[in-house]
């Protein structure tokens, strides 16, 4: 970067010294000073002694003794300090003689102390600091992989980001190591663009990942090392040293379990996905499924909206954990606050870097301060982040040893014997906050910029052998001046009191660096460092003159290519061969030398790359121009110099500085005419421009070289007054080739005549022209034919016809002149083989097709044509949506007629059996003619129509009915006609069948037919003119046929030339129509319309076909209440229906309005873009606001049965009345009830419930629907109270059961409240919180060890009441079946009396030998229950092998064949003693669990059953089932988006199975596009390829191969590169199911092609052995493939194997199978094992399949086999003992 090299941090140890840990191996010191330091401990201030130096120095401590202050030898620098320093060092030198191990000889030298030496304070020195913590900086040598640090963003480049770090670090983080979700989008970008190359390169660089986008400068985050390395570089000998970082929150998270994550505690978390009311944040604990949530109201303001894309990574503080969901913050005043510290930490792995702490202080030095967190983590404040050093703190002063205060952890200590940690008491770090200036509010670096001059330096703090401490003259930020830079030679050491660089003294100095982490700046006082010019590449102004010295030559192949330039220590440039000189040298090696001081310009820099080009050209170092280095610098006609780096054909490409480049077009090159500009000019060339014009958006500047004071403002005002086809004169001034420029003579403009427009005639007459001018000659009667005012560039044409037409005003020079059928001159512009493009004036251009030139050019080279011929053209048709004119040639109709009819004489003989004997040639078909013609078919938009046999036509539906009223069947108008009816007819025109345009008589081709008309008005009567959009007016009726069907509009033809459409909210006044638009308006249909708007220029045409009552647009004017309308559903949502009534005029549909029966008020009953009819309700056209309402009593008939009144106003609500509302908001006060619009209502906590509710608010929910009576109302502030207790408002309300109400032998039911080891709590349903206890020795026949095996809580049971005391409040309950044996027949369903009502078995299928399993089986039941769900899914398998549809029964008996033989069991005839013992043996199985001895039979008990089992998909498709078996479409649909939504997500399988279901449901019941909807949201929650084989397989079963096919298509485009399963899944199906063996061959090549090469193999080998097994087998291909295999692969054994399995099959051919048995043993490496396998199942084989002769055949073979392997063994083992001789 540049000459600033990192030096260690202050408070580190130096690079250069090694510390050493004994205290005796400090270089000697005289007993005085000794001494003196020790009596300075009873002194509050410096004591002196007589042999004490004259200027004392301040004392140093001992752990100063670690670091030799004199390698050389010399005196003590010791001197008094103040008081309370010395406490503090005193206690330090004797904890650390006594570490190491220098006590002993300490306390010998006591003795010797004067008598003021207290001996007591002695001896509790070392019990005092035994504890104390060796006080560390971070540097370089501390961290290792696995250190983590608090950093700051200091710099974010393309593919990495810098952090800098405490203690002056700076560390790298590589954009792969942020995050996995950012590594995935990046894998998934770099896939996507290697499979579309077409994408150019910009898309491709906007669509990537921008990490300027995911961090910002400033922002905190904690990093991982992952290493350090000392990296040597050639252009320096000392290693650089790289820190390489992570920000993967499994890194940076490591050691945090799910319990270390607590409130206040920080964390680093990973944007995983986005959602609308936050964000899904990914923690990376391994040990733990804790997951995190970033609500949008704890994003910080200053954290941008585009920041939060997942990948982004943020340091996260947790406000909160909800169960296995973390809540997070980014709050500034959450994270910055310090009170925020994780007080309820119970580990120490809570506090990682950047989490506030506690800390106990528990020691202070002047290296810094040493505390303790939770009372045994040991944390130390250096230097620097203690404040000792930057502020120049008193430590003892502003810290107490045992006083607590509050910090920031910013490092850790891996490597340290202890845990130990780095916190910083900076005020920018705990409040995590950028350091900034107090005075400004600006950041330091703004406030002196790097590599800036400090003239007054003040040292306030001294550092030995470290460095100084300085005031720079900035409130609240110091610098640091480490030792190495405080002069250019060696400094050994500094001191406070003597030297230079003593306390107080001021220097000169230069920033050279700054840490955002310590907030300190570094400087230097190097003298080299103040004088150097530069010091950074960011320092280098593009555009300076700067003086170096020539480091190196670069040679290339062709010589010097270059020169390396040090402009400063670490700063080099480079040369380009171009700019080494103004003119190209020939020996550069001569003229340049290494050494040799050279002065330069700056061209550009790159501070990406680290790169600086210079050029040593004269001219550009000597110029006195302003350097143009961006668009902000442009101005219209700057002079600047530039050089040219590329020449083209048309100009050339010219370079300022930085990466301003320009084109310089030929024409103005020079002033003069240049044909090739690399005739005149050269690469590397200066020349000096001006700029003509530019764009800054699009990055575009042209300029000139001629001379810009030749043309001035007069002429700039003269050019933009000259209009295309004015008339000029002008004046010859020079005469080439192919040009003649000329000179205006008004105004002195340049300009040019191309050769080709002299004359009208042919080239040679052009040439014979051109001879006959000369220089000087004035030329009349020019037109102006072309000017670009940016290039002040003119073109002229002399050509006769465009002068004679721009004096009639026929000359086109804009698009909007150009008129169908009118006659325009032009001139050839191009001639390619199918079209001649016709150029008139400006860039205007026609296309003339071939098709529309005579026939007799047509045929001709360039169809008779040059370049610049003057070209009379025809308008034939215009796109002016496009900008396209489309022209012919004017005689081209001339001509086809005169051909048509000389033709015709030998083509009548053609026209065979014409329908209308009338017609004997195709003169007989003209435009007009009424003839016959036979229906040849009948579509649905046309009659197709023959007149002869080799005339075709067509006849539109528009022109078949006159009126509405003649049209039978409005849905197929043409129904009427068939094939074979010969139907009078009217020739319009012809139909051009390519492009479907209606075109005259004359334009027909072989792609075209007749036009015709069958009209009665048109047959009959006279020729009527055809309609076009100019004749329409608005009003206006039609009768318009449906041409083409769209999702919200309809296009209809009004006649075969003149469409138009129809919205979805015009089509009809029905709206139960427009549900289904493609079965009530198919193609073909007819509508009465009416127009709305036209827009003939356009060809737009807008239809209602609405009764003209309807109002045609409606808008906030004309919109009125109690309005019925229909409308399109926009968007939807869980509380409202937002509904669209026109372009203007939308508003919401309210739950309260949708239905007159809250019951059935459902808005997912709704889907987008379906029209309803709606009703205005309420409206506010001031603020534009509408309330709507889709009841039925309002909009279809008024007196339509209304359950739920509508409310608009508090005046209709009146005491007393019984209302239902939906809940509107749940507080603290109670609930607030909506009645419809704004009128709600509140209920008190006290009017919820008769029961006590001890947690009432989940027994609430928004959107609930409530019934309660109103007990009050106050109009006037708008206030209605509500009650909803049942004894308030039920009129039969049964009070609530009391102890009082109840008898023992009772029969009751309830629910499990609380289950023990002893026994179950039953609470009494309909009671008022009646509860009681069933013990274990009362809940069956046998006894139960543990009751929580029997029953959870929740379960619902029936039982009996054993025992009562009403005064104490208790019951016993009973559930033992004996106890219900006597209960009568009418209660048969309540059998299972003593167990729950609720099982876990529902699911399970009992046989006959279920009745042995009772009580004690109850555990085995529960835990095989999964199994036997997943049992079922297996079962309910598709029938194609490897795809699982998850068939289902939709029978009626879809239940009861689940359910066990217990219903078969009844329907077997017998005495009624038989069914009583069946009844016996089934209550033991009810013991179980079961609901009763049948299943479950209605939605109630489907109900009570899923609330016990919520997540048992089972369960929630048999209830679908059952709402089927009741033709229950709808309530199955329901049951099935409530199975989705209850099933927890972590049950995959469960999820899975019930999204199938959904899934069979739709495709055997719904529509397309229901079907469609469900699959997309089956894939957002489940595997995708899963999701995709399962419906490809239900397709399947349903017969619907076409659909199954394009499934299967998209499976292996999407998965087909990582599954190999998708293909063979295709071929299988196309092979054994679709008999298309061709097709399934056809996928082999494009799987290969995608799947990786392992996947191969296994591949291949399945699809052989399609051949042999399925239906359409072909062995011979089969054995083909498997041959190819063995060949490629010949070791793999298996393969034989596979073929062999393929190959040994009934009636198989033994020859066949002998073969193979015999060729497998030549496989190389075949193994003895293997082949005694091989060979035992040969002889297995033979015994079955051959004689006697073949049985001894295999043998011999083994026998062979055998020996011929001891042969190669001894023969290798010879060559080994040859070898070894």
């Amino acid at each position: 970067m540049s000459s600033a090299k990192r030096k260690d941090a202050p408070g580190g140890t130096s690079a250069a010294k090694v510390p050493k840990t004994r205290s005796d191996s400090r270089p000697s010191k005289s007993p005085k000073s000794e001494k003196a330091k020790f009596d300075s401990k009873t002194s509050s201030k410096p004591s002196k002694t007589s042999e004490s130096k004259p200027a004392a120095a301040p004392s140093i401590s001992r752990l100063k003794e670690e670091e030799p202050l004199f390698p050389r030898g010399g005196g003590s620098i010791l001197s008094p300090l103040e008081h309370k320093q010395i406490h503090v060092q005193a206690k330090q030198d004797v904890l650390f003689e006594q570490e190491s191990g220098q006590a002993k000889k300490k306390a010998e030298r006591a003795h010797k102390k004067p008598k003021g030496q207290s001996n007591d304070g002695k001896a509790s020195k070392p019990e005092q600091g035994g504890d104390t913590v060796k006080i560390e900086s971070l540097n370089y040598k501390r961290l290792v992989k696995g250190s983590m640090v608090l950093g700051q963003v200091a710099e974010i480049n393309a593919l990495d980001i810098s952090l800098a770090l405490p203690n002056n670090l700076v560390g790298h983080v590589p954009i792969t190591s942020i995050s996995e979700t950012l590594n995935e989008r990046i894998a998934t970008e770099a896939a996507e663009a290697a499979e579309d190359d077409e994408n150019d390169k910009e898309a491709q660089e906007d669509d990537g990942v921008d990490l300027k986008s995911l961090f910002r400068l400033g922002q905190y985050i904690r990093a991982y090392v992952v290493s350090t390395i000392e990296e040597t570089t050639a252009s320096s000998g000392k290693p650089r040293r790289h820190i390489e970082l992570s920000l993967r929150p499994d890194q940076t998270n490591s050691g945090l379990s799910s319990k270390d994550v607590v409130t206040n505690c920080t964390v680093m978390a990973a944007v995983a996905s986005v959602e609308d009311h936050g964000f899904v944040m990914e923690l990376g604990l391994e040990d733990s499924k804790l997951r995190a949530f970033l609500a949008r109201k704890e994003v910080d303001e200053t954290i941008p909206e585009s920041q939060m894309q997942p990948g982004s990574v943020f340091l996260c503080l947790v406000t909160g954990k909800n169960g296995q969901v973390a809540q997070l913050s980014t709050l500034q005043k959450k994270m910055g606050s310090i009170r925020n510290h994780a007080s309820e930490a119970t580990t120490i792995n809570t506090f990682l870097p950047g989490s506030a702490v506690e800390l106990l202080v528990t020691d202070i030095s002047g290296r810094g301060l040493a505390g303790k967190v939770m009372g045994s983590l040991d944390v130390t404040a250096d230097v620097i982040h203690s404040g000792a050093g930057p502020q120049a703190l008193d430590l003892g002063e502003k810290y107490k040893v045992g006083k607590k205060t509050k910090a920031r952890v910013i490092c850790t200590f891996p490597t340290a014997d202890d845990p130990k940690l780095g916190v910083s008491l900076l005020d920018h770090i705990v409040s995590l906050e950028p350091k900034t200036v107090e005075s400004s509010n600006k950041s330091p670096v703004e406030v002196i910029p790097l590599s800036s001059i400090v003239e007054k330096c003040t040292v306030t703090s001294v550092e030995p052998e470290i460095g100084v401490f300085v005031d720079i003259g900035i409130e609240g930020v110091s610098g640091f001046v480490h030792i190495s830079r405080l002069k250019d030679g060696k400094v050994d050491m500094v001191s406070e009191s003597t030297g230079p660089f003593k306390l107080q003294s001021v220097h000169r100095g230069r920033v050279v660096g700054y840490n955002a982490v310590d907030g300190v700046f570094q400087l230097s006082f190097e003298q080299h460092v103040l004088e150097q010019p530069f010091l950074r590449l960011e320092d280098i102004p593009v555009g300076e003159i700067v003086h170096g010295i020539i480091e190196k030559l670069v040679i290339g192949p062709d010589g010097v290519s270059g020169l390396l330039v040090k402009l400063a220590e670490g700063l080099t440039g480079f040369v380009p061969e171009i700019h080494l000189a103004d003119v190209k040298l020939q020996h550069p090696e001569k003229k340049f030398r290494e050494g040799m001081k050279v002065k330069s310009r700056v061209l550009s820099t790159d501070l990406v790359k680290r790169q600086i080009r210079l050029t040593l050209k004269k001219t550009l170092i000597n110029s006195e121009a302003i350097p143009l280095k961006s668009f902000d610098e442009v101005a219209v006609g700057l002079q600047v110099p530039a050089t040219i780096i590329n020449v083209l054909g048309n100009g050339a490409v010219v370079q300022f500085y930085g990466s301003m480049r320009g084109f310089l077009p030929i024409a103005e090159m020079s002033e003069a005419y240049i044909r090739d500009p690399k005739e005149y000019f050269r690469v590397g060339q200066v020349v000096d421009v001006h700029v003509l014009n530019f764009d800054a958006v699009e990055q575009k500047l042209y300029v000139s070289c001629k001379n810009p004071a030749a043309f001035g403002i007069e002429k700039q005002l003269a050019l933009k007054k000259l209009s295309l086809g004015d008339i000029i004169s002008a004046k010859v001034v020079q005469k080439t080739e192919g040009h003649v420029f000329v000179e205006l003579v008004d105004n002195s403009l340049r300009a040019m005549i191309s050769v080709g427009h002299l004359a009208d005639g042919s080239t040679k007459k052009n040439q014979a022209v051109l001879k006959k001018i000369y220089v000087g000659q004035t030329l009349t009667d020019l037109v102006v034919l072309d000017k670009i005012e940016g290039r002040r560039f003119i073109a002229l044409s002399k050509k006769p016809s465009l002068m004679k037409a721009s004096q009639e005003g026929k000359l086109l020079t804009s698009f909007d002149d150009v008129k169908v059928g009118q006659l325009y001159p032009g001139y050839v512009k191009n001639i390619t083989a199918t079209a001649v493009y016709v150029q008139f004036a400006g860039p205007l251009t026609a296309l003339v097709p071939k098709s529309r030139l005579p026939q007799t050019i047509q045929k001709e080279a360039s169809f008779g044509m040059e370049k610049h011929q003057s070209f009379l053209v025809k308008i034939s048709s215009v796109d002016r949506e496009r900008q396209r004119i489309f022209a012919a040639h004017p005689d081209s109709e001339k001509i086809e007629k005169n051909e048509t009819a000389g033709r015709s004489s030998h083509m009548s003989a053609a026209v065979e059996n014409p329908v209308d004997e009338a017609i004997t040639s195709t003169d007989d078909v003209s435009v007009g003619r009424v003839t016959k013609a036979k229906i040849v078919s009948v579509k649905g938009t046309q009659l197709n129509v023959k007149l002869a046999d080799n005339i075709q036509g067509r006849v539109d539906m528009s022109s078949v009915f006159d009126s509405w009223d003649e049209i039978t069947d409005v849905k197929a108008p043409l129904r009427k006609f068939h094939q074979g009816d010969v139907i009078p007819v009217r020739v319009l025109g012809v139909h051009d069948a390519k492009n479907h345009r209606f075109l005259p008589i004359s334009h027909r081709s072989t792609s075209s037919i007749l036009e015709l008309s069958s009209k009665p008005s048109d047959v009959k009567g006279a020729a009527v003119e055809s309609l076009s959009y100019e004749k329409l007016e608005n009003g206006s009726t039609y009768v318009a046929f449906v041409n083409k069907v769209q999702d919200r509009t309809l296009w209809v033809n009004l006649s075969p030339n003149v469409r138009g459409r129809i919205n979805t909210l015009d089509i009809s006044d029905d709206v139960s129509l427009l549900e289904n638009l493609s079965s009530n308006f198919p193609v073909g249909s007819a509508l009465r319309v009416r127009v709305l708007a036209v827009d003939p220029s356009q060809g737009r045409l807008d239809l209602s076909a609405r009764s003209s009552v309807s109002s045609p647009a409606l808008t906030w004017g004309t919109v009125k209440k109690n309005m019925v309308l229909p409308g399109r559903i926009t968007k939807i949502n869980e509380r409202q229906i937002m509904v669209q009534l026109s372009e203007t005029v939308s508003g919401p549909i309210h739950l309260a309005d949708i239905s007159d029966d809250f019951d059935d008020a459902n808005t997912m009953n709704y889907s987008k873009n379906s029209v309803i009819r709606v009703s205005i309700v309420d409206l506010d056209k001031s603020n534009k606001k509408v309330r709507l309402s889709s009841r039925h009593s309002r909009v279809l008939n008024s007196s339509a049965e209304v359950k739920d009144r509508e409310f608009t106003d508090v005046s209709q609500v009146v005491v007393g009345d019984i209302v239902r509302g939906f809940v509107k908001n749940v507080s603290d006060k109670g609930l607030f009830v909506t009645l419809g619009g704004d009128v709600t209502t509140m209920v008190k906590i006290s009017d919820l419930s008769d029961r006590f509710l001890k947690d009432w608010k989940d027994s609430f929910q928004v959107d609930q629907i409530v019934k309660g009576r109103v007990t009050s109302v106050d109009p006037t502030v708008g206030q209605i109270q509500m009650n909803l207790k049942p004894s308030v408002v039920e009129k039969d309300y049964v009070p609530l059961l009391n102890y009082q109400d109840l008898r023992e032998a009772q029969i009751v039911t309830g629910k499990v409240r609380k289950v023990e080891e002893f026994g179950a709590f039953i609470l009494v349903d309909g009671s008022n919180n009646v509860s009681g206890l069933c013990h274990r020795s009362e809940m069956a026949e046998k006894s139960v060890d543990d009751a929580r095996k029997l029953f959870s809580e929740g379960d619902a049971v029936k039982a009996i009441i054993l025992k009562l005391d009403k005064q104490k409040r208790r019951i016993n309950f009973g559930l033992k079946p004996s106890y219900f044996e006597g209960e009568g027949s009418d209660e048969s369903d309540d059998d299972d009396a003593g167990a729950p009502l609720i099982s876990d078995d529902e699911d399970e299928d009992m046989d006959d030998n279920v009745s042995a399993v009772i009580i004690t089986g109850t555990d085995n039941v529960e835990e095989e229950e999964p199994e036997g769900e997943d049992m079922e899914m297996t079962d309910a398998a598709g029938e194609v092998e490897g795809l699982d549809a998850g068939g289902f029964d939709w029978d009626a008996d879809a239940v009861s064949k689940k359910r066990g033989p217990a219903s078969v069991v009844d329907e077997k005839p017998g005495s009624q003693d038989k069914k009583k013992k069946r009844r016996k043996a089934q209550i033991e199985v009810d013991k179980s669990g079961d609901l009763d001895a049948f299943g479950p039979r209605t939605a109630a008990d489907y109900e009570q059953l899923l609330n016990r089992q919520p997540n048992s998909s089972t369960l929630w498709i048999e209830y679908m089932a059952y709402q089927l078996q009741s033709s229950e479409l709808a309530e199955a649909r329901k049951v099935v988006e409530r199975a989705i939504t209850t099933i927890n997500s972590v049950e995959e399988t469960e999820k899975l199975n019930a999204w199938i279901a959904y899934l069979n449901l739709e495709v055997r019941f719904g529509t397309e596009e229901t079907v469609e909807e469900v699959f997309k949201r089956a894939c957002q929650v489940n595997d995708q390829q899963e999701v995709f084989q399962r419906l490809a397989s239900i397709y399947i079963q349903e017969d619907k191969p076409e659909k199954a096919d394009e499934l299967f298509q998209a499976l292996v485009k999407k998965f087909g590169s990582t599954s190999p399963e998708v293909w063979y899944n295709y071929g299988h199906w196309l092979h054994a199911v679709q008999n298309q063996p061709d097709r399934a061959k056809a996928l082999m090549p494009r799987a290969i092609q995608a799947l990786p090469t392992q996947a191969h193999l296994p591949l291949m080998t399945k699809f052989a052995g399609l051949h042999f097994s399925s239906e359409n087998k072909n062995p011979e291909l089969g054995r083909t493939m498997f041959e190819g295999l063995i060949a490629q692969f010949p070791k793999r054994f298996d393969l034989w194997k596979q073929l062999l399995d393929h190959e040994d099959v009934p009636g198989a051919d033994k020859a066949v199978v002998r073969d193979v048995f015999e060729r497998a043993l030549k496989a190389k490496g075949l193994k003895p094992r293997a082949a005694k396998k091989w060979f035992k199942r040969w002889a297995d084989w033979e015994e079955k399949n051959g004689d006697q002769k073949s049985r001894e055949k295999v043998g011999a073979k083994a026998a062979e086999w055998v020996r011929a392997r001891t042969d190669s063994k001894a023969d290798a083992g010879d060559e080994e003992d040859a070898d070894d001789d």
